[in-house]
Protein backbone atom coordinates (compact mmCIF):
# COMPACT_ATOMS: atom_id res chain seq x y z
CA UNK A 1 0.00 0.00 0.00
CA UNK A 2 1.06 3.16 -1.22
CA UNK A 3 1.75 6.20 1.37
CA UNK A 4 1.17 9.45 0.90
CA UNK A 5 3.86 12.43 1.17
CA UNK A 6 2.12 14.01 4.20
CA UNK A 7 1.74 10.30 6.05
CA UNK A 8 5.15 9.93 5.03
CA UNK A 9 6.51 13.59 6.78
CA UNK A 10 4.37 12.42 9.58
CA UNK A 11 6.26 8.71 10.33
CA UNK A 12 9.41 10.67 9.82
CA UNK A 13 8.50 13.42 12.57
CA UNK A 14 7.32 10.32 14.80
CA UNK A 15 10.40 8.51 14.58
CA UNK A 16 13.23 11.53 15.03
CA UNK A 17 10.63 12.53 18.28
CA UNK A 18 10.88 8.64 19.44
CA UNK A 19 14.85 8.55 18.61
CA UNK A 20 15.71 11.57 20.48
CA UNK A 21 14.06 10.48 23.29
CA UNK A 22 15.14 7.16 23.44
CA UNK A 23 18.56 8.08 22.52
CA UNK A 24 18.84 10.26 25.60
CA UNK A 25 17.28 7.72 28.09
CA UNK A 26 19.03 4.40 26.61
CA UNK A 27 22.27 6.12 24.71
CA UNK A 28 23.41 5.84 21.45
CA UNK A 29 24.23 2.18 21.47
CA UNK A 30 21.21 0.83 24.08
CA UNK A 31 18.90 0.46 21.81
CA UNK A 32 18.35 -0.76 17.76
CA UNK A 33 16.75 0.20 14.98
CA UNK A 34 14.25 -2.16 14.95
CA UNK A 35 13.47 -1.48 18.48
CA UNK A 36 13.27 2.24 17.81
CA UNK A 37 10.98 1.73 14.86
CA UNK A 38 8.58 -0.55 16.80
CA UNK A 39 8.20 1.86 20.16
CA UNK A 40 7.52 4.75 16.88
CA UNK A 41 4.85 2.47 15.96
CA UNK A 42 6.62 1.56 12.63
CA UNK A 43 8.35 -1.68 10.67
CA UNK A 44 11.68 -1.71 10.84
CA UNK A 45 11.68 -1.94 6.46
CA UNK A 46 10.61 1.49 6.63
CA UNK A 47 13.55 2.84 8.72
CA UNK A 48 16.09 3.62 5.38
CA UNK A 49 12.93 5.20 3.44
CA UNK A 50 13.91 8.34 5.95
CA UNK A 51 17.35 7.36 7.15
CA UNK A 52 20.72 6.49 5.33
CA UNK A 53 22.09 4.70 8.42
CA UNK A 54 21.36 4.82 12.39
CA UNK A 55 24.25 7.47 12.27
CA UNK A 56 22.48 10.07 10.07
CA UNK A 57 19.24 8.86 12.50
CA UNK A 58 21.42 9.68 15.31
CA UNK A 59 22.40 13.38 13.98
CA UNK A 60 18.81 14.35 13.18
CA UNK A 61 17.63 13.21 16.51
CA UNK A 62 20.79 15.01 18.46
CA UNK A 63 19.88 17.92 15.86
CA UNK A 64 16.00 17.50 17.12
CA UNK A 65 16.42 17.80 20.58
CA UNK A 66 18.64 20.25 20.99
CA UNK A 67 16.54 22.49 18.34
CA UNK A 68 14.04 21.59 21.28
CA UNK A 69 15.87 22.59 23.83
CA UNK A 70 17.00 25.67 22.58
CA UNK A 71 13.26 26.43 21.64
CA UNK A 72 12.28 26.05 25.61
CA UNK A 73 14.93 27.87 26.56
CA UNK A 74 13.91 31.21 24.30
CA UNK A 75 10.45 30.48 25.36
CA UNK A 76 11.30 30.44 29.17
CA UNK A 77 13.42 33.79 28.49
CA UNK A 78 10.96 35.61 26.79
CA UNK A 79 8.20 34.76 29.60
CA UNK A 80 10.26 35.81 32.33
CA UNK A 81 11.19 38.90 30.71
CA UNK A 82 7.50 39.38 29.73
CA UNK A 83 6.78 39.10 33.66
CA UNK A 84 9.36 41.28 35.16
CA UNK A 85 11.86 38.08 36.08
CA UNK A 86 15.58 37.68 35.56
CA UNK A 87 15.54 35.91 31.78
CA UNK A 88 18.87 33.99 32.57
CA UNK A 89 18.01 32.89 36.00
CA UNK A 90 14.70 31.15 34.45
CA UNK A 91 16.73 29.22 31.86
CA UNK A 92 19.28 28.02 34.86
CA UNK A 93 16.81 27.25 37.56
CA UNK A 94 14.43 24.92 34.81
CA UNK A 95 18.07 23.46 33.66
CA UNK A 96 18.96 22.70 37.67
CA UNK A 97 15.34 21.01 38.61
CA UNK A 98 14.84 17.90 40.08
CA UNK A 99 12.12 17.79 36.83
CA UNK A 100 14.79 18.13 33.89
CA UNK A 101 17.12 15.94 36.19
CA UNK A 102 13.82 12.86 36.56
CA UNK A 103 13.32 13.31 32.47
CA UNK A 104 16.17 12.75 30.53
CA UNK A 105 14.22 11.54 27.91
CA UNK A 106 13.18 14.93 27.63
CA UNK A 107 15.83 17.14 28.70
CA UNK A 108 18.98 18.02 27.71
CA UNK A 109 20.92 15.73 25.64
CA UNK A 110 24.30 16.79 26.48
CA UNK A 111 23.37 15.70 30.46
CA UNK A 112 22.21 12.30 28.91
CA UNK A 113 24.81 11.78 26.17
CA UNK A 114 27.79 13.65 26.39
CA UNK A 115 30.13 11.00 26.77
CA UNK A 116 28.69 8.92 24.28
CA UNK A 117 28.07 11.69 21.58
CA UNK A 118 31.99 12.26 21.91
CA UNK A 119 32.56 8.70 21.10
CA UNK A 120 30.49 8.77 17.73
CA UNK A 121 31.42 9.60 14.28
CA UNK A 122 31.61 13.02 12.67
CA UNK A 123 28.18 13.24 11.45
CA UNK A 124 26.91 13.07 14.82
CA UNK A 125 29.53 15.13 16.77
CA UNK A 126 29.02 17.57 13.96
CA UNK A 127 25.34 17.70 14.51
CA UNK A 128 26.30 18.13 18.57
CA UNK A 129 28.21 20.98 18.13
CA UNK A 130 26.39 22.58 15.93
CA UNK A 131 23.74 22.52 18.60
CA UNK A 132 26.07 22.99 21.66
CA UNK A 133 27.41 26.35 19.63
CA UNK A 134 23.62 27.51 19.49
CA UNK A 135 23.03 26.94 22.95
CA UNK A 136 26.14 28.80 23.86
CA UNK A 137 25.28 31.73 21.24
CA UNK A 138 21.70 31.79 23.02
CA UNK A 139 22.85 31.88 26.29
CA UNK A 140 25.60 34.95 25.91
CA UNK A 141 22.43 36.85 24.95
CA UNK A 142 21.13 36.63 28.28
CA UNK A 143 24.55 37.53 30.04
CA UNK A 144 25.37 40.39 31.44
CA UNK A 145 28.70 41.57 30.45
CA UNK A 146 30.60 45.01 28.90
CA UNK A 147 31.77 42.64 25.56
CA UNK A 148 30.60 40.34 23.16
CA UNK A 149 33.64 37.84 24.40
CA UNK A 150 32.72 38.11 28.34
CA UNK A 151 29.36 37.42 27.67
CA UNK A 152 30.47 34.43 25.48
CA UNK A 153 32.94 33.23 28.19
CA UNK A 154 30.19 33.80 31.11
CA UNK A 155 28.15 31.67 28.49
CA UNK A 156 30.47 28.71 27.91
CA UNK A 157 31.39 28.38 31.89
CA UNK A 158 27.32 28.51 32.68
CA UNK A 159 26.68 25.71 30.35
CA UNK A 160 29.14 23.26 31.18
CA UNK A 161 28.52 23.94 35.01
CA UNK A 162 24.67 23.17 34.21
CA UNK A 163 25.68 20.10 32.12
CA UNK A 164 27.90 19.03 34.60
CA UNK A 165 25.48 19.11 37.99
CA UNK A 166 22.94 17.40 35.84
CA UNK A 167 25.34 14.45 35.24
CA UNK A 168 26.51 14.43 38.33
CA UNK A 169 22.64 14.71 40.10
CA UNK A 170 21.53 11.67 37.37
CA UNK A 171 24.46 9.90 38.19
CA UNK A 172 24.54 9.62 42.80
CA UNK A 173 22.06 7.10 44.38
CA UNK A 174 21.18 9.46 47.25
CA UNK A 175 18.18 11.99 46.13
CA UNK A 176 19.44 14.70 48.36
CA UNK A 177 22.83 15.01 46.91
CA UNK A 178 21.14 15.12 44.10
CA UNK A 179 19.09 17.91 45.20
CA UNK A 180 22.28 19.04 46.62
CA UNK A 181 24.41 19.58 43.50
CA UNK A 182 22.01 20.85 41.68
CA UNK A 183 21.12 23.52 44.52
CA UNK A 184 24.81 24.57 44.79
CA UNK A 185 25.29 24.74 41.29
CA UNK A 186 22.32 27.05 40.99
CA UNK A 187 24.04 29.02 44.01
CA UNK A 188 27.25 29.62 42.30
CA UNK A 189 25.80 30.94 38.90
CA UNK A 190 23.90 33.53 40.52
CA UNK A 191 27.22 34.46 43.01
CA UNK A 192 29.23 34.46 40.13
CA UNK A 193 27.27 36.35 37.91
CA UNK A 194 29.30 39.89 37.06
CA UNK A 195 26.96 43.37 37.32
CA UNK A 196 25.55 44.32 34.65
CA UNK A 197 27.36 46.59 32.69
Amino acid sequence: MKVSKEQMAENRERILDTAAQLFREKGFDGIGVADLMKSAGLTHGGFYGHFASKDDLMAQATERALGKLHTAWAALARDAAHNGKDPLGAVESAYLSARHRDAPGHGCLLAALGSDAARQGPVVRQAVTDGVQKQVDALATLMPGRTKAAKRQRALADYASMVGAMVLARAVDDPDFSDEILQATAAALRVCAPPAA
